[in-house]
């Protein structure tokens, strides 16, 4: 098995919300689908921000610590993604060398990395566990 590049890993039409979508939403998507990750597209398709469950848990315990536990979705629900999305994040292409990658990956310690094509549309993600399931899929194939 030979896998060079981020296309050959990456997942493809990856779940993502638009910046005027709520927490609420975003929370629900996370807890739903089970993903860590979701990239912000505006209406073109073209990315504009990151959220992450780093990102999600800090806003939901501090609208927890704030207004308490009973008003959590009332605020969820008023929360905009696009006040909390990340926006300074490194993008990849699916052209760009899988080595490289996770040695990007590795060095600045990222779970995931948005791929975009030359005009900044939205392609796919790439996440630490398309590097853990390769890595399994290669040690089944070694034995």
């Amino acid at each position: 098995m030979t896998i060079a590049t981020v296309a050959e890993l990456m997942t493809i039409d990856p779940l993502c919300v638009t910046r005027d979508a709520s927490l609420k939403d975003a929370h629900d998507l996370m807890r739903n689908k089970n993903i860590r990750h979701i990239p912000v597209i505006d209406a073109k398709g073209e990315l504009v921000g990151m959220l992450t469950q780093k990102i999600m848990v800090a806003k939901v315990m501090g609208l927890m610590a704030q207004y308490g536990a009973t008003a959590l979705e009332r605020k969820e629900k008023q929360q905009l993604v696009a006040d909390m999305m990340a926006t300074d994040f490194a993008a990849i292409t699916p052209e760009q060398s899988l080595k490289d990658v996770a040695g990007f990956f590795v060095k600045n310690r990222h779970g995931c990395m948005p791929v975009v094509d030359e005009n900044n549309k939205l392609k796919g993600i790439l996440t630490s566990s398309d590097f853990v399931r390769l890595a399994a899929e290669l040690l089944e194939k070694a034995n």
